[in-house]
């Protein structure tokens, strides 16, 4: 069993480095990949097709403005997708927090608070999703 971690840009590594960072510290083994939903959506949905065969119990995607990333993925698994909004824009992230918060029903995004808390939180909530089904 593991997490992914996605997010769409190099330029939000150094955020979404804290939820790698949570993630290690707890021992729970975790990928990290970074494909934009806009330019490279082949490539996430290769990954997503195989996710469960990976053993994926949750996956992390951190997006900023229009945040496309969460809702795509979350449109083609059924494995729980965290979406940790990022302060891309002028708004801060508020744009990408409505946009990711706001997915159309049929498409559930658990969505946390913006920047390096959020993606903090999301692992902490990844580590317990991950515990709780390591000890079926």
């Amino acid at each position: 069993m593991k997490v992914w971690i996605f997010m769409g840009s190099k330029s939000d590594t150094e955020i979404m480095a804290s939820a790698e960072e949570t993630l290690k510290n707890a021992s729970i083994p975790c990928e990290t990949f970074i494909h934009s939903a806009h330019r490279q959506p082949e490539k996430i949905r290769e990954l997503i097709e195989k996710a469960k065969d990976e053993g994926v119990v949750a996956i992390i995607a951190g997006a900023g403005l229009a945040a496309h990333l969460p809702g795509f993925i979350a449109s083609m698994t059924d494995i729980p997708v965290l979406g940790v909004p990022l302060p891309a824009s002028t708004l801060g992230g508020m744009d990408s927090l409505l946009s990711i918060v706001q997915m159309p029903s049929g498409v559930p995004v658990a969505t946390f608070g913006i920047g390096k808390h959020g993606a903090k939180n999301a692992a902490i909530f990844a580590s317990r999703l991950y515990r709780q089904l390591q000890n079926k």
